[in-house]
């Protein structure tokens, strides 16, 4: 498995392939939980929308149908290699493309049962290499706070086994510059406005009560290994 299949770990198969009535080569991951299941921090109209509606159109528009080469391929191997794909539909791909790998990831590192701490060695290499959990939510937080418009924030794995934080505009994914992501956050206001409307930082300060530690540290065992191969 590569890296950049790593966002589709842990959806069951069988889920996916219940979604098979989308019009194009790729169908939209189902939630792994119910609309409501992270309130008070997300309401399930957000979720509805967010998931149903946005989410469902990056899948539908990732410009790889009619294009068998191109959708043979997985979405995340696609935006991790832009610079393979025909340039007519690279830019789709980007955006499109980048908007199904960026959710498809983010949706199973929330859970109604989050907010706990990082385990294993996540835990271990936070605290190194950003002072303690703490510390590292500032600099998170600081992250997502500054993103101009719509983007996302990220810890992300570069190579060399070092953890980083950095942010992205619109729907571009760490994949694209060889980094895999660890953790992420959606700050485009369709994730978050109908609660929270100008209040980024709330939603923000929201986030890390519904973080999925325990996904996202096996994750990241999965990413270091790959890495390490």
């Amino acid at each position: 498995m590569s890296s950049a299949a790593l966002s589709r770990v842990g959806f069951s198969q069988a889920a996916i392939g219940a979604q098979a009535n989308m019009t194009g080569p790729y169908v939209l991951p189902p939630l792994p939980y119910a609309y409501d299941a992270l309130e008070p921090y997300i309401d399930a109209q957000t979720m509805h929308l967010h998931h149903d509606k946005h989410d469902a159109s990056y899948v539908e528009h990732a410009a790889v149908a009619g294009r068998p080469d191109l959708a043979s391929r997985t979405v995340e191997d696609l935006v991790a290699h832009l610079d393979s794909v025909p340039e007519q539909v690279r830019t789709a791909i980007r955006i499109q493309g980048g908007g199904d790998a960026n959710h498809s990831f983010w949706w199973p590192t929330l859970s109604k049962n989050g907010g706990d701490a990082p385990k294993a060695e996540l835990a271990k290499d936070i605290d190194a290499q950003f002072g303690g959990l703490s510390k590292f939510q500032e600099q998170f937080s600081k992250a997502a706070g500054s993103v101009f418009g719509s983007g996302w924030a990220w810890l992300t794995l570069a190579s060399g086994g070092k953890l980083q934080i950095e942010s992205s505009a619109n729907q571009d994914s760490p994949l694209s510059n060889g980094r895999t992501p660890v953790l992420g956050i959606d700050v485009w206001e369709h994730a978050y406005y109908l609660k929270y409307q100008n209040r980024r930082p709330e939603y923000v300060a929201a986030f890390f009560h519904i973080v999925n530690w325990d996904f996202v540290s096996g994750q990241y065992a999965v990413a270091e290994k790959l890495q390490s191969a």
